[in-house]
């Protein structure tokens, strides 16, 4: 790398480009991938690319993925840079030399990819059953090792395992058709696997979408609802999450602009997002401009409290850098993103939280949805929800969806439960995909319910 470094500096100086950074990353993955017995994809990739980013008022970007042309993506980067010269500036702060390689028990590189086949094929197996008419199961590992430098001096070396794996079934009865999955993944090696109880999970994914054959349709309107700890995730993520990064507040997308002080929600309630946590999925050690990763409290007691942010929304708003610039890969320009974000536990058992519940619904799992963080709207649909009727749990209901206005929801939480879980992995879209993990306690709140089209 000491010679990219040198002629770094030296395109720079030739260009008059005061702020660099350089990000050579190498990517080795395997992927499988089985549907009904059938198997779909076993490949295994290495890639090496450098992604290059040059600041002059104004952004100029470019990559490549071919030595020989990792020169001229230097220079390249830094040409647009100078004919796009801005207004614009930029936190630069200390340079940072350091290397951070996330340990796991028992690395995936040790083992060989016919106990990886041998995994998806016990889980299909697992997974077959009356009623069961397609199921599917998939592995993935991968390594990132991220070399950094810039302008300031910085250098940095990462190396961050990632692993998820997940099974889904359809289940048919009289020509209706309902579906169920179950996805596991952490910045982890080979022990997630070992850890996982596959036959009681394969069992519970039949079991619900079984059940899911038999439910009712919803009921509709304004009431109680408890979300589980997945659907809070979803929901802080996605309603609460995305209002917060900075690009949005900065472009006018977000409600959430110049409230920073303000309450916004209920007493008591606390969002974090923390990519510094062990293990999770949406975990790392620096971001992708060489800022280190850090635990950035949302809203503490109710008040919003921080934006996630970059270099550049951090010198915008005046504003700590907080490490959550985050690219897709080397061919992407880093946006701000979120790590693990999650709700804080509260004091109540999920059984008193139900005794609160006279007529309402518990709703379970995230089946996807629609945010307007300009607007504060959004919709999510649940996978199974339940009728609660004084405090016990009764039938089940399908296709149900909740809704409302981002703000109100916060303020018109009840209870916050104790028991906080952040370990539902995903990857979110913003038009780039980068690994991110959420959750938080089950929570009693009100909402528009109503079935999904």
């Amino acid at each position: 790398m000491e010679w990219l470094v040198k002629r770094a500096e030296e395109l720079a100086e030739k260009h008059g480009i005061e702020y660099y950074e350089v990000r050579l990353v190498r990517v080795t993955s395997t992927r499988l991938s089985m549907s009904n017995g059938q198997l779909r994809e076993l490949s295994s990739d290495s890639e090496l690319g450098i992604g290059a980013r040059a600041f002059n008022g104004a952004w100029g970007f470019s990559s490549a993925n071919d030595r020989e042309r990792f020169e001229k993506a230097i220079e390249t980067a830094m040409k647009i840079a100078k004919l796009s010269r801005g207004s614009a500036r930029i936190y630069t702060g200390n340079p940072v030399k350091d290397e951070v390689e996330l340990k796991v028990k028992k690395p995936f590189t040790e083992v060989d990819v016919e106990e990886k086949l041998s995994l998806v094929k016990e889980i299909d197996g697992l997974l077959a059953g009356d009623g069961i008419v397609s199921r599917n199961a998939y592995y993935g590992d991968s390594i990132v090792e991220t070399l950094y430098f810039n302008s300031l001096g910085s250098e940095i070396r990462t190396v961050v395992p990632r692993v998820r794996f997940g099974f889904s079934v359809t289940a048919k009865e009289s020509g209706e058709m309902q579906n169920f999955w179950k996805s596991f993944g952490g910045t982890l090696g080979w022990e997630l696997i070992e850890k996982t109880d596959l036959n009681f999970w394969t069992a519970h994914v039949r079991e619900k979408a079984l059940e899911l054959l038999r439910a009712g349709s919803p009921p509709s309107g304004e009431m109680d609802v408890v979300a589980d700890p997945e659907l809070t995730g979803v929901f802080i993520h996605e309603a609460l999450g995305h209002a917060v990064e900075a690009d949005s507040v900065k472009n006018g997308d977000s409600i959430l602009a110049g409230r920073l002080g303000e309450r916004i929600a209920v007493d008591g309630l606390n969002v974090v997002d923390d990519p510094t946590l062990p293990g999770k999925f949406g975990s790392y050690p620096y971001d992708d401009e060489g800022i280190k990763a850090k635990r950035v409290e949302i809203i503490r007691d109710g008040v919003l409290v921080s934006y996630l942010n970059d270099r550049e929304t951090a010198e915008y708003f005046g504003l700590e850098p907080n490490g959550h610039a985050r690219a897709e890969s080397y061919a992407h320009q880093p946006l701000v993103r979120m790590g693990n974000t999650y709700v804080e536990p509260g004091d109540w058992s999920f059984e008193e939280i139900l005794e609160e519940v006279k007529n309402g619904l518990y709703m379970l799992g995230d089946k996807g949805g629609q945010v307007d963080t300009a607007n504060g709207t959004f919709t999510f649909g649940a996978k199974i929800g339940y009728i609660v009727e004084n405090g016990e749990i009764r039938e089940p209901v399908r296709d149900v969806a909740l809704s409302g206005k981002i703000l109100n929801v916060l303020k018109n939480i009840r209870a916050i439960g104790k028991d906080t879980r952040v370990e539902f992995p995903g990857y979110c879209g913003k038009g780039q995909w980068v690994p991110v993990d959420d959750g938080g306690p089950h929570i009693l709140t009100r909402a528009l319910v109503g079935g999904l089209k």
